[in-house]
């Protein structure tokens, strides 16, 4: 195949894989966690945290799936299939013994099967997909993908709320769901077979994280990197307690499923959905590190609202103000390194970034439910996780001003 047959199969297959992808996500972002909070009963902060931690502790292992990749020489999207069907064996499995240690353990394995094949699709985007029009190309299939997670987002919601209920009647229709999540990744598993893919290229010798060098060889690569730490970090302390600050009783707002999925789920995923097209343009035209800075501000906004207004209101502007956020950092989180990486070491340099959005991922959660359960009020926490992503965006103003002459030869 040539460049212009591979851009157009795998843009088809993309297409079609983003709505089980839409599934998946929310499961990570939502009804994970609310099955644990609503579905289970009374479970304690160790139960919230590890299935908040859930798609955090794939992206950790990233650098060891791109290893085994190599090693074995298969095509990246083939591996990324055989994630994908291990990932639908456990969500049936789930399914079938809900037991909430099984449901726990499950949820990481399985949702780590979505995340920790990303270094091998960011490989196949950055051969499949030209320079010029790569942006636009993944915000077009991201589209497909929030159209399907708001739509499903919203029928979910409204299901559970009309058999809502803790206890195991209330668990039937959670279980219903794990079944939709295992034929998603079904479909997914279908189209990642056929994408066009080849081996990834490198030294699959030696340790594992191996690829974490670059990290320390390439300045710029590190600093981005540290950027990035700060912000996910403050983001992802308050993405889950979203769904637990709505949904307990501690918090005096007991929302019910339906609200819940369209205040965390909906809303975003609406002006997601709105904004993709132009934050696409804005990666492929602008500086990507006044991107990302604009975009953390939008993040920042997004906390600061939703946690300190007591008001409906409050909480949407907040929401509306996350899913702008999020319509442009999907597009960046996911093709920043084809911007940095050399050509052959895409995947590599994926691996890093999802290793240490992993490291957060998994700290985030644990720190921020367990500084809650210490007695800080969620307001103080959200003020504290705000500073932290403005902090990011003020640390990457020197950056802009290092790379903006190069970001303006590559956008003539």
């Amino acid at each position: 195949m040539n460049l212009t047959e591979r851009t157009q199969a795998t843009f088809k297959l993309e297409q079609r894989r983003a709505i089980s992808n839409g599934i998946l996500e929310t499961a990570g972002t939502t009804f994970l966690l609310l099955t644990v909070v609503k579905g289970f009963g009374e479970t304690g902060p160790v139960a919230k945290a590890l299935v908040a931690t859930a798609a955090s502790v794939g992206l950790l292992l990233t650098p060891v799936v791109v290893t085994v990749v190599q090693s074995r020489g298969l095509p990246a999207a083939t591996a990324a299939a055989r994630m994908a069907l291990l990932g639908a064996a456990l969500f049936f499995l789930m399914a079938a013994v809900p037991w909430l240690p099984l449901f726990a353990v499950g949820s990481i394995v399985a949702m780590s099967c979505s995340t920790g094949s990303i270094p091998l699709l960011t490989q196949v985007f950055r051969d499949n997909y030209p320079d010029a029009k790569r942006g636009r190309y993944f915000a077009r299939t991201v589209s497909f993908r929030v159209i399907a997670a708001g739509v499903f987002s919203l029928l979910a919601g409204w299901v559970l709320t009309q058999t809502g209920g803790a206890g195991q009647a209330g668990l039937g229709s959670y279980r219903l769901l794990l079944v939709i999540f295992g034929l998603a990744f079904l479909g997914s598993w279908h189209c990642l077979g056929r994408l066009p893919s080849r081996p990834l290229e490198g030294d699959a010798s030696g340790h594992p994280f191996r690829a974490l060098r670059y990290a320390r060889t390439d300045r710029l690569f590190r600093h981005t990197l540290i950027c990035w730490m700060i912000m996910g970090f403050g983001n992802l302390m308050m993405i889950p307690i979203r769904v637990d600050y709505l949904a307990n009783p501690v918090y005096g707002l007991e929302k019910s499923e339906l609200v819940i999925a369209v205040l965390t789920l909906v809303i975003p995923n609406v002006f997601r959905l709105l904004l993709n097209p132009f934050w696409g343009r804005m990666f492929d035209r602008i500086n990507l590190f006044l991107l990302r800075a604009v975009l953390n501000l939008f993040f920042a906004a997004g906390i600061l609202i939703f946690f300190n207004s007591s008001t409906m209101t409050g909480m949407v502007i907040g929401q509306i103000c996350f899913g702008i956020a999020h319509a442009g950092g999907d597009i960046a989180w996911g093709l920043w390194v084809t911007k940095l990486a050399p050509p052959n070491r895409v995947a590599d340099y994926m691996s890093v970034h999802t290793f240490f959005t992993g490291v957060r991922g998994v700290l985030a959660p644990v720190i921020g439910f367990g500084v809650l359960a210490s007695g800080l009020a969620v307001d103080s926490l959200s003020q504290m996780s705000g500073g932290l992503i403005i902090l990011s965006a003020i640390m990457l103003i020197p950056t802009i001003r290092q790379t903006r002459k190069p970001a303006a030869d590559n956008g003539a």
